[in-house]
């Protein structure tokens, strides 16, 4: 994998990891899945305007933005608002990884190598260290739906890999587009709201968070994360995502006070661990 595309990976997962200090601030202040439509309304337009339609299947095209904006998203911003922690909701969310990988073995009967099984098994303990540490503070319900969500996101990322977009900006824009009418609709029937339209006026941090999560977050990131996607294998891309928690964690332990404790910083460490083993793996004699 060159450089410039780990970089962009790192890059990638740390707009992701930060989004969810902008989810917590805009779901506090505005139902969940209103805030959801919005942010894939305002990422598509005016982004339609300025790109073209990409040459992909219409029915792959709106399949990504439903899974991904509607059911992925729906499900964890509705989690967030209903209790569960951000932080944590960004490490848990991150068994997309697993469901990435196994939907990859089926689908295009991709088989990881030894190196990207190693690294990702270290950091994988990583993430339950980070688990363990914040267990007593786990709703249920939430911890299900974000579970759930994770399921979407990598049904998500193979239906990308199967689009094949040429056009990153073009299949992110245009597969918004997909999401903000189902998502309008379930918050009247789920919040009571009228269609895309909140109850009160947004707050000034509310509408900054929105702009966060449509642009920095689904523009940029989700077009990079496509590009990579498509330009690598699933086993080799996707572990790059165990950096969210970590990038989560510590921004909302910054701005919200959750807790970062010494157990948290150790499965950290063994995330980054497990990403240097699964990256440049393939260059050590070990794994030859």
């Amino acid at each position: 994998m060159p450089v410039a595309h780990i970089l962009l990976a790192i890059l990638a997962s740390a707009m992701y990891g930060f989004a969810f200090v902008a989810i917590k601030l805009a779901v506090t202040d505005l139902p969940p899945l209103l805030v959801t439509g919005y942010r894939y309304l305002f990422a598509a337009i005016p982004l339609i305007f300025f790109v073209p339609v990409p040459k992909v299947p219409l029915r792959l095209l709106v399949a990504y933005g439903v899974t991904q904006g509607a059911v992925m998203f729906g499900l964890l911003f509705s989690a967030i608002r209903l209790g569960m922690p951000p932080g944590l909701a960004s490490l848990v969310v991150q068994m997309q990884v697993f469901f990435t990988v196994l939907f990859a073995v089926i689908v295009f009967s991709e088989r990881p190598r030894r190196h990207e099984i190693t690294g990702a098994a270290v950091a994988v303990s990583g993430i339950l260290l980070i688990g363990f540490a914040n267990a007593e503070i786990t709703p249920p319900v939430p911890f299900l739906m974000v579970i759930a969500s994770a399921a979407a996101w990598g049904l998500a990322n193979i239906i990308a890999k199967a689009a094949k977009p040429t056009a990153m900006l073009g299949f992110v824009g245009w597969s918004s587009l997909a999401a903000p009418i189902p998502l309008f609709a379930l918050s009247m029937v789920f919040e009571g709201t009228m269609f895309g339209l909140p109850d009160h006026v947004p707050s000034v941090t509310s509408v900054l968070s929105i702009a966060f999560l449509a642009y920095p977050t689904t523009v940029f990131a989700f077009a990079a994360w496509i590009h990579l996607l498509r330009s690598h294998p699933a086993a080799t891309v996707t572990p790059f995502a165990l950096l969210i928690p970590v990038f989560g964690m510590v921004s909302t332990a910054i701005v919200f006070g959750e807790a970062l404790t010494p157990l948290t910083a150790a499965g950290s460490a063994l995330v980054f661990i497990g990403l240097a083993v699964n990256v440049f793996g393939s260059r050590l004699r070990f794994f030859r």
